[in-house]
């Protein structure tokens, strides 16, 4: 059962509407869907944005943040919890903990970083839940492409292309993490060499 959803997003408030938008109606549908939500904790860019459509629609925000970046004042000090760590491996490891699910939005190295690391834990093993990234004007289509190329010239089973859901809108995420069967990798993929 899924009852938080931890959102990799970007910090970088220079991007267009289109994004922006995503964020804010991802945040308020995550609230009204009952979940919490969890992220980095910044007040930034779109992860300030998804977080304040969150709380604006009346749900529970976790953030998770390294104490460094509390110290330069992009904590957002209004959540219902902020979270506090050392450093960005135990961010992600505690947002990880906290979440049942993983939504991903567009951005930037540490988006690719965080959503590299959770599929390939799921890779691993490590975990069975669900990863959908939201394809806001087509943003996430070099990756798909990229994954077909990794699997196409044997870096990766042809099972590992079934890791996470790539969804059109905000408004497919919750069907893809309600229906999608969980994936569960055979001994065969899972260590594929």
């Amino acid at each position: 059962m899924i009852r938080s959803v931890c959102v990799f997003c970007g910090s970088s408030s220079r991007v267009n509407e289109v994004y922006r938008d995503a964020a804010s109606r991802l945040g308020a549908a995550i609230a009204k869907q009952g979940l919490m939500l969890v992220y980095g904790g910044g007040k930034i860019g779109l992860m300030g944005i998804l977080a304040e459509a969150a709380l604006g629609a009346g749900g529970r925000v976790v953030g998770v943040i390294p104490g460094f970046l509390r110290d330069l004042e992009v904590a957002h000090e209004g959540l219902t919890e902020l979270r506090v760590v050392d450093g960005m491996h135990d961010r992600k490891r505690v947002m990880f903990e906290l979440a049942d699910a993983f939504v991903v939005l567009p951005g930037g190295f540490g988006t690719l970083d965080e959503t590299i690391e959770i599929v390939t834990w799921r890779q691993l093993g490590l975990h069975d839940k669900r990863v959908v990234l939201v394809d806001v004007n087509g943003f996430w289509q070099p990756l798909r492409s990229l994954i077909t190329t990794v699997v196409a010239t044997g870096f990766a089973h042809p099972e590992h292309a079934n890791l996470l859901t790539i969804v059109r809108s905000v408004e497919d995420v919750f069907a893809a993490l309600r229906d999608a069967p969980p994936t569960r990798v055979s001994a065969d993929a899972k260590w594929w060499t």
